[in-house]
């Protein structure tokens, strides 16, 4: 058997990565300060491993292993830093919250070589995606600065209705505990930080267990950029870590992207659950219908896209293909003629498709869905599926699928794509109904009037459906959701800003006395709340 990928020499490593490890992280933030860690350790390894003579090597850094104690210093300042409201970061003004904001997206840019390179050499992201992923978060910050802007401007009016005077506008939650995914450990992580942040709420940031030390250069500028207790930074075990931090009771806003079952029993830990607002990104296992009269270029490309962009690690990602048997045998002919012209290497290679997995013994998971499907009756049907060579894994066909396989239910979140035809459109509606899943499908055709009946049967079942395209989150402007296990609140950038807050409103009798006394508060600037600013 030939070699899948050539692992590199230590030498051949580009100089602008190998300069950045070993990063042995020995900092953390808190209550604005950044703090030494003499403690216990995480080592981090990379997904690339590195050749030094007969032998390989992936060790690349390590970083602070928290308990408790640390934890709830974190906590202490996030709640200090609120101080039930009263805190200088929640009563500051929206104009003054925005100029922060600004000066972080700019010390953001900044460290945007460093961020790059250890998002290739922690979790494999090509560097094309790496460098889009810093720049998507920074262009977030900036369009959520405009989205708040506009909010703002909505709310400086007064309504007057049946005698009474109000000023409606939006109050933050509190205390944020903010948890991001390793796949897109900066930009999905910030799409709740961000928001969270900018409408006065105080966070304790925990990076995911992959994708951490990427955080090291930017925790500076979070300690430039916000008053102390703002953003505090936990570093662990989510058991010893997270486990105090939600039975305190003291965390106000659950933001998290994961799997449905943490996320359910973190929500378990909070002693008033009922005061606990959750915003959660969970899995997904989406589908791809491809129609009779369909396209085959398109759906080719955009299935290909959507089943193995950095390597199908996205919540977004296809997941399981539904292609009508008129079709099959061409589209599948196309569909590995796609695949096979796909570049394999490390993440800076140019030009990469397919990278090294990044999550520990994901290889043998996902031989063991190919061996399970082929025990079942699915073949390998692309020249060099199911090959394997520590990280990296080669993307594999499996067809034809059906229910008994654990492809066919579970999300794989790797280069493994089951593929079945259908006779009847009823088959793969009925797998969207009795999914757990209700995220995203994508469908090809184009028969307006099938298409149009398609369409309004899964806007019932799932929250976005992609016609002749990909399944995908952005952009960040509209609303990133879903039904069922997926999801549970609402992420876009406006979206974002309405889940860290809450609408509250003062509400006076229409008097003169009333009267006079708004005018004076609005006059003489006296209140950040109570005012008639419009910020440009």
């Amino acid at each position: 058997m030939s070699e899948l990928v050539n692992f590199p020499q230590i030498s051949e490593i580009p100089d602008d990565l190998r300069s950045c490890i070993p990063l042995h992280q020995r900092e953390y933030l808190v209550n604005g300060e950044l703090k030494s860690w003499n403690g216990e350790v995480q080592e981090v390894y990379s997904p690339v491993y590195f050749k030094s003579g007969d032998s390989y090597n992936n060790l690349i850094g390590s970083y602070p292993f928290m308990g408790a104690k640390e934890s709830l210093e974190a906590l202490d300042a996030a709640v200090n830093a609120f101080d039930k409201g009263k805190g200088e970061w929640p009563k500051m003004s929206v104009a003054g919250r925005i100029d922060c904001m600004r000066n972080f997206a700019s010390e953001l840019k900044k460290r945007r070589s460093a961020i790059v390179n250890l998002l290739m050499l922690e979790i494999g992201k090509t560097r094309k995606d790496s460098e889009t992923e810093v720049d998507r978060t920074v262009d977030y910050i900036l369009d959520t600065i405009e989205a708040l802007k506009e909010l703002d401007r909505n709310s400086s009016k007064f309504t007057i209705t049946q005698g009474v005077i109000a000023q409606v506008r939006r109050a933050p939650l509190g205390v944020t505990l903010c948890m991001g995914p390793f796949n897109y450990p900066l930009n999905e992580t910030y799409t709740t930080l961000i928001p969270a942040l900018i409408m006065g709420c105080t966070v304790i940031f925990k990076p995911p267990k992959l994708g951490v030390l990427l955080h090291q250069p930017i925790l500076e500028a979070f300690q430039k950029s916000f008053p102390k207790g703002v953003v505090n930074t936990v570093y662990g075990d989510g058991k010893s870590v997270i486990t105090p931090l939600m039975q305190s009771g003291q965390i106000d806003v659950l933001a998290f992207i994961g799997s449905s079952h943490v996320a359910d029993t973190l929500k378990k830990l909070h002693p008033k659950p009922h005061r606990l607002r959750s915003l959660l990104g969970l899995e997904a296992k989406n589908p791809a219908i491809i129609l009779p009269d369909a396209d085959l270029t398109v759906a080719v490309n955009e299935c290909t896209e959507g089943a193995l962009s950095y390597n199908g690690q996205r919540c977004t990602a296809l997941k399981i293909i539904f292609v009508h048997e008129s079709v099959a045998d061409k589209f599948l002919d196309l569909f590995n003629k796609k695949i096979a012209a796909l570049k394999c290497g490390m993440p800076w290679d140019e030009g990469v498709n397919i990278t090294p997995l990044p999550e520990d013994n994901k290889s043998d998971y996902l031989n063991s869905l190919v061996q399970d499907a082929v025990s079942k009756g699915a073949k390998i049907i692309n020249d060099g599926g199911g090959r394997f060579d520590k990280s990296f894994f080669y993307p594999t066909v499996l067809y034809p699928v059906n229910q008994t396989m654990k492809a066919y239910h579970e999300e794989q979140f790797g280069p493994v794509i089951p593929v079945l035809s259908f006779k009847d459109i009823s088959e793969p509606l009925a797998y969207i109904e009795d999914s757990n899943y209700g995220q995203q499908a994508s469908i090809f055709g184009s028969d307006t009037t099938f298409l149009s009946n398609l369409l309004d049967t899964l806007v019932n079942q799932v929250c976005r459906v992609n016609l002749n395209s990909k399944c995908q989150r952005g952009p960040d402007v509209l609303p990133f959701t879903g039904r069922k296990d997926s999801a549970e609140g609402t992420l876009s950038v406006s979206d974002a800003l309405r889940g860290f807050s809450i609408r509250t409103l003062v509400a006076v009798k229409d008097t003169d006395l009333n009267k006079q006394i708004v005018s004076d508060i609005l006059k003489d600037r006296k209140s950040t709340f109570l005012n008639t600013d419009f910020i440009l």
